[in-house]
């Protein structure tokens, strides 16, 4: 079978993706990845297909600022949101994707939550949808602007707009809110640390102090935010890692850099290896990973749906979130001396580890896909 797999170009959008499209692929099937032609490396380094299509994110927020003046990422509303992943991507990625898929042919098109794209090009091909969620489900009132604009431009094609078959979701069970429903067509699929087959792993110095990860992802690492947490963090009797993300380097960030290792764009399944605490943005990726790992957390969130992952981190008592405008120095040093010393907090999160390793895994998850097609 041709199984194709598309996402909004972004990191913590696309790499959730891997595992099960690389289940597919060992499986014997023939898989390829839509997205944006500036992640070429990031797919190949996968050892899959790409076809490429549409522009990458800094192209997209400027297009809707010019359309709307909104910002999704740092303010998002329903409608701006709506805008840049339903309407303007849709809108400047669809004519190209549809070409570059229409030889391929799928049987079956797995996209991301935020992506619509793909089931633009599964209703072109007659292809069932499978979504994949990486995070705690947004509010009805962001997926149901983002889908009422989606109609619009598959109405605008000539293309039938059909519900998804599968809700594919990575999210564990002990991070859900009360009153969750399980929706139709849901199948739960374990969350991994991003990992680089052909990459060689990162390997951090031996250390006797407790090690702090500082990651603020692809997207809001900015140095300029982060230097002065990192300065405070730095002044503990800490081993303090912070990732760079994708532009910033080491020069940029206003600390001592003896007591702090820089790391580039490192993958989370090797980052994570003798850490005991992760200070993030709370991206959804970044947060499912340390849990996988059994780490807790100290969630920082800058905006778009970091809030709800920090409000679960808080609720299932798996670490602490730290809002605007708590999100100071002294208050960040704080929250972390207290995740490093409360046992309720390690307790928790070793029960979560233990629930995601339950879940199943891309394998038996592509196994289900294949048999309902």
């Amino acid at each position: 079978m041709r199984i194709l797999f598309s996402s909004v170009p972004q990191h913590g959008h696309l790499l959730p993706l891997f595992p099960l499209a690389r289940a597919f692929r060992e499986r014997g099937h023939e898989v390829a990845v839509l997205t944006a032609a500036g992640m070429a490396p990031v797919v190949a380094a996968q050892g899959l297909g790409h076809l490429a299509a549409g522009p990458l994110p800094d192209v997209l927020f400027a297009e809707v600022a010019r359309r709307t003046g909104a910002d999704p990422a740092g303010a998002p509303t329903p409608e701006s949101v709506a805008e840049f992943f339903a309407g303007t991507r849709v809108d400047l990625t669809a004519d190209e994707a549809l070409a570059v898929a229409a030889d391929f042919r799928p049987d079956l098109v797995v996209a991301e939550a935020c992506d619509f794209v793909g089931p633009l090009v599964a209703a072109a091909a007659g292809a069932p949808v499978a979504t994949l969620a990486f995070g705690p489900p947004l509010p009805l009132v962001f997926t149901d602007a983002m889908e009422a604009l989606a109609r619009t431009r598959h109405e605008a094609r000539g293309l039938p707009w059909q519900p998804r078959k599968w809700l594919l979701d990575t999210w564990p069970a002990p991070m859900r809110a009360d009153g969750w429903q399980q929706p139709e067509g849901w199948l739960p699929l374990r969350p991994e640390a991003f990992r680089d087959p052909g990459a060689q792993a990162w390997k951090p110095q031996v250390s006797v102090r407790p090690r702090v990860l500082v990651t603020f992802g692809t997207f809001f690492g900015d140095p300029a935010k982060l230097s002065p947490l990192v300065r405070e963090l730095s002044a503990e009797d800490l081993d303090v890692v912070v990732t760079l993300g994708l532009l910033a380097t080491a020069e940029d960030f206003d600390v001592d850099h003896e007591r702090v290792t820089f790391v580039g764009f490192t993958p989370m399944e090797d980052l994570l290896d003798g850490v005991d605490v992760v200070v993030t943005h709370g991206g959804a990726g970044t947060t499912a990973a340390a849990l996988m790992k059994g780490v807790p957390l100290v969630v920082l969130p800058q905006g778009a749906d970091q809030f709800l992952q920090a409000e679960r981190v808080a609720a299932a008592q798996a670490g602490i979130a730290l809002d605007p405008p708590s999100q100071t120095p002294q208050a960040l040093a704080e929250a972390v001396r207290t995740v490093l010393t409360d046992v309720r907090v390690r307790e928790n999160v070793t029960t979560i580890a233990k629930e995601i390793a339950a879940m199943p895994d891309a394998h038996e998850v592509a196994t289900t896909l294949e048999a309902g097609l």
